[in-house]
C-alpha cells in the first residue's frame, strides 16, 4: 500500500481548495440553508465543470474513472467548506447505484445527464424502522402486467425533493436470508403515486424527505440490476458512500482544529493567549489524535475498497466508526474552546457541528458499525 498521495491528488486537493474558498465562502453556505434547493443552478453547473459530479463514473458514461481514494481527497475539501447541496445524494448514492448495478443502456442514458449537471438523483432506501442493513428494506415491491407495483414509505431519503430519478430499495421476495429478495428500481419524479414532503433535519444544507409510494406502477424497464439480487450492489454503493462522509467529517473536523487553534492565539485571557495554558494545548492535541486516527483509517479503508481487498468491509466500518466519534468531538471541544462567542448563530462553528451530526448518522452511527465489525469478524 503506497500511503501517500499522488501529485494527481494533490492537484485535485488544492484545485478544489481554490474553487471552494472562492465559490463557497461561509456567507455562501448560510444563504443556501435558508433556500430549499441548498443550491444555485450556476453551482452546481461549476461543479459539473470542474468534473466533480462525475468523478467515479466510468469514462465511457461520461465520468472520469477516478477511484475511492481520488474521492476521499475531494470529500475532505467539501467538508473543510461545508459545501451545501445534492452531491452526496446524487453522486455518492443515486448516481453510484445506477453506475454500479445499471445496464449499459441504463447507465448511458442518466450518467453523462448526471455528470454534465443536467439531472440529479437520489437513493431511497432507509424506512421508518431506522435501521441499514438489508432487513431495514420492507417496502413490497410486486410483479404486476407489464412491470412492477411499489407501495410503501421510504424515510430520511437525501434531496429527494431535488431529484430527477429516484433508486428505489424494495423486498420483492421473502428469500432464505435479509440480504435475498432485495431488488433496485429506477422511479423518475413525474412518477404517478410518487409523493415526496421535505423534513426538518439537523443540517438544513442538505435535507432530507419522506418518500411516499401509493400503489407506484412502473415498467420492466425500471429494474435496476437482476430482480431479488440487488443488496450487493446496494451495500457496495453504501460502503463507499461511508467512505466518502468518513472523509468529509475529517475535513470539517481538521478546519475546526484549525479554527480552534487561531483563535487560542488570539484570544487572550489573564494577560495571555488561552492557548498558551496547558489545559488547552491538551485539548487541542486530543483533537488532533482523534482526527489524525479518523484519516488514517478512512484512508487505508478507501485503498481497501479499491484494490477489493477481502478486509475492505471491516476498514469501511472502522473508518465510519472513527469519523463519526472524531467529527462530534473535535466540533464539540472547538466549541467550548471557543467559549461563549463558539455558541453564536454568527460564529461559523455551528455549520461543522450540524454537519458533523447529520453525518455521524448516516449508514449508521459508531455503535452500529462497531457491531458490523464484530460480526465481520465473527463470520
Amino acid at each position: 500500500m503506497d500511503i501517500g498521495f499522488s501529485e494527481e491528488q494533490e492537484l485535485l486537493r488544492d484545485t478544489a481548495r481554490k474553487f471552494l474558498d472562492s465559490q463557497c465562502p461561509t456567507k455562501f453556505v448560510r444563504e443556501m440553508m435558508a433556500s430549499e434547493a441548498a443550491v444555485t443552478p450556476e453551482f452546481w453547473r461549476q461543479l459539473a465543470e470542474q468534473g466533480w459530479l462525475g468523478i467515479l463514473y466510468r469514462e465511457e458514461d461520461g465520468g472520469s474513472g477516478l477511484g475511492l481514494v481520488d474521492l476521499v481527497v475531494l470529500m475532505e475539501e467539501l467538508g473543510r467548506a461545508v459545501m451545501p447541496g445534492p452531491f452526496p445524494a446524487t453522486v455518492l448514492l443515486g448516481g453510484a447505484a445506477i453506475a454500479e448495478a445499471g445496464s449499459s443502456a441504463t447507465r448511458q442514458a442518466w450518467l453523462p445527464r448526471i455528470a454534465a449537471g443536467e439531472i440529479k438523483a437520489t437513493l431511497a432506501w432507509t424506512e421508518p424502522n431506522a435501521r441499514w442493513d438489508a432487513s431495514a428494506i420492507t417496502l413490497a415491491a410486486r410483479e404486476a402486467p407489464g412491470g412492477f407495483m411499489l407501495s410503501g414509505t421510504k424515510l430520511f431519503v437525501a434531496d429527494a425533493h431535488l431529484a430527477d430519478v429516484l433508486v428505489v430499495a424494495a423486498r420483492t421476495r421473502d428469500g432464505s436470508t435479509m440480504e435475498d429478495g432485495v431488488s433496485l428500481f429506477l422511479a423518475p419524479k413525474e412518477t404517478a403515486g410518487l409523493d415526496i414532503r421535505v423534513l426538518p433535519s439537523v443540517d438544513e444544507t442538505r435535507k432530507v424527505c419522506e418518500v411516499r409510494l401509493d400503489n407506484v406502477r412502473l415498467p420492466a424497464t425500471a429494474l435496476l440490476g437482476d430482480l431479488h439480487q440487488g443488496w450487493a450492489p446496494l451495500s457496495r454503493v453504501i460502503d463507499r458512500a461511508a467512505v466518502a462522509l468518513s472523509a468529509e467529517m475529517c475535513g470539517a473536523a481538521q478546519r475546526v482544529l484549525d479554527m480552534t487553534v487561531d483563535y487560542a492565539k488570539l484570544r487572550v485571557a489573564f494577560g495571555k493567549p488561552i492557548g498558551s495554558y496547558q489545559g488547552v494545548k491538551h485539548k487541542c492535541a486530543d483533537m488532533l489524535v482523534e482526527i489524525e486516527n479518523a484519516k488514517s483509517l478512512t484512508y487505508y479503508a478507501a485503498w481497501a475498497v479499491d484494490q477489493g481487498e477481502e478486509e475492505a468491509s471491516v476498514a469501511v466500518s472502522m473508518a465510519k466508526a472513527a469519523a463519526s466519534d472524531a467529527g462530534r468531538k473535535v466540533c464539540a471541544a472547538g466549541i467550548q474552546l471557543h467559549g461563549g462567542i463558539g455558541m453564536t448563530w454568527e460564529h461559523d462553528l455551528h455549520l461543522y457541528l450540524k454537519r458533523a451530526k447529520a453525518d455521524e448518522i448516516a449508514f449508521g452511527d459508531a455503535s452500529w458499525h462497531r457491531e458490523r465489525i464484530a460480526r465481520l469478524m465473527g463470520s
